[in-house]
């Protein structure tokens, strides 16, 4: 069997869908899914952000299309899937990458709080899962789901509680729907970063506890986003990881590999 990593890479002939995809993180990745050839369509909840992505990825040549949705609510995530429908055959690909944090001490956590970031983290990854999964089963040429999950998913973080536990329901989620999905040869899997400066992060991470997790961090550094772009395009790509579902893959500078 020979290798040729322009064709294992490539994605020539598909379409991909980046919820967050006017965001920091889910701009590299829509970027990078056009780079690979795919027809990409943006979901994200500020008109102006996605009408700029959308923009961005034209002007380098792309095709593009955007919808502006709050994920959290299923007829505007059909409303969505239905706008890039009309503009594209069908999709291969979801990318899901919304998110949002909060660093609220335990015991003044109010109920707004904790709804507004299960919501948004994971059941918008439930209802894109379950919307575009059964497009992608009733088109019967299979796909891939890649869910956004964090390094906060497990062992827990400080200072991130809610957070942390929307993205620990991301992970089973993903591993459930990769068992639930495989029949219809639609794989699911997540991507678990470590620290990268996306937006939500700037807000959260001080001087102190950027040094601490620096300091451990066996690279030394932050991570920056267009490192997880690779990780991105091989989930993607059939030919690339054909046989992969229900993996959580870190990308994490080593942060995961460390104890004290």
């Amino acid at each position: 069997m020979s290798f040729n990593p322009s064709e294992m890479f490539s994605l020539e002939g598909k379409t991909a869908v980046v919820i967050g995809g006017s965001g920091v993180l889910g701009g590299v990745f829509a970027r990078a899914l056009a780079g690979a050839g795919a027809k990409v369509g943006i979901i994200g909840r500020t008109p102006e952000k996605v009408e700029a992505a959308v923009g961005s990825l034209r002007s380098s040549g792309a095709e593009a299309v955007g919808a502006v949705a709050d994920v959290s609510t299923r007829s505007q995530v059909e409303a969505a899937r239905d706008r890039i429908l009309e503009a594209f055959a069908g999709v291969d690909i979801l990318v899901n990458a919304p998110g949002v944090n909060s660093t609220t001490p335990f015991f003044e956590i109010q109920d707004e709080e904790w709804h507004r970031i299960l919501d948004t983290n994971l059941k918008s990854m439930f209802l894109a899962c379950q919307i575009f999964g059964a497009h992608m089963a009733e088109r019967g040429q299979g796909g891939s789901i890649i869910n956004i999950s964090s390094i906060s998913s497990g062992p827990p973080l400080s200072k991130v509680f809610t957070y942390g536990i929307s993205k620990a329901g991301v992970n089973n989620l993903t591993q459930w729907l990769a068992r639930e999905f495989a029949p219809h040869k639609i794989r699911v899997n997540a991507i678990i970063p470590g620290f990268f400066p996306a937006e939500q992060n700037r807000r959260i991470l001080s001087k102190e506890r950027v040094d601490a997790i620096i300091g451990h961090t066996p690279m030394g550094r932050l991570g920056e986003p267009e490192e997880l772009a690779g990780t991105v395009i091989w989930l993607a790509s059939d030919k690339a990881s054909g046989f992969v579902t229900g993996a959580l893959i870190k990308v994490d500078g080593g942060f995961s590999a460390m104890t004290i």
